[in-house]
């Protein structure tokens, strides 16, 4: 199957949906911001606030803005877009899920709010720790048009009850 971003001879082209039927798509992404247990134990009781309400709401803005920030993403509108985050044992484990009704999927999306809230998270913690690293940034599933459900295979899914999150 050729790459949808080229044509015939090569050229970058931003994909034609106009033909394609709009149904419900969702993404869910997830990346993992590991740091060490001296700053993760900081950021824990940071005085001035939780640092991971930021990076959520960092990421949820993120989402909205996806096709300025990558060339060929088409603008959605996004019909509901989740970012949560919870401490973990190596460090903050974010995951992201976005949905729209359209004719194109929400993947970009739900990888950039991930990989915004990730960055948030590295950028309110860097003071502290100069070796973060923000790993693991990958689709854990999707779902809607033609190319149907995808669930990775070797994520676990975590029950909602152990994240802290809130949906907007």
């Amino acid at each position: 199957m050729p790459l949808s971003h080229y044509d015939r001879t090569g050229r970058v082209q931003m994909v034609d949906v106009s033909a394609k039927v709009e149904t419900h798509r969702e993404a869910v992404a997830g990346v993992l911001v590991k740091m060490s247990a001296r700053t993760l134990r900081a950021v824990r009781r940071n005085p001035k606030g939780d640092p991971l309400e930021i990076a959520r709401i960092a990421g949820i803005a993120a989402a909205k803005r996806t096709a300025e920030l990558i060339p060929l993403c088409h603008p959605l509108l996004l019909t509901h877009i989740d970012v949560q985050a919870k401490f973990a044992k190596q460090g903050v484990d974010i995951r992201s899920s976005v949905r729209t009704t359209g004719p194109t999927g929400v993947e970009m999306e739900a990888l950039t709010a991930a990989a915004m809230a990730a960055l948030t998270v590295y950028d309110m913690c860097k003071a502290l720790d100069k070796e973060i690293e923000i790993t693991d940034l990958r689709l854990l599933e999707k779902s809607g048009g033609k190319s149907g459900t995808f669930h990775r295979k070797s994520e676990i899914r975590k029950p909602k009850s152990e994240v802290k999150s809130a949906s907007f």
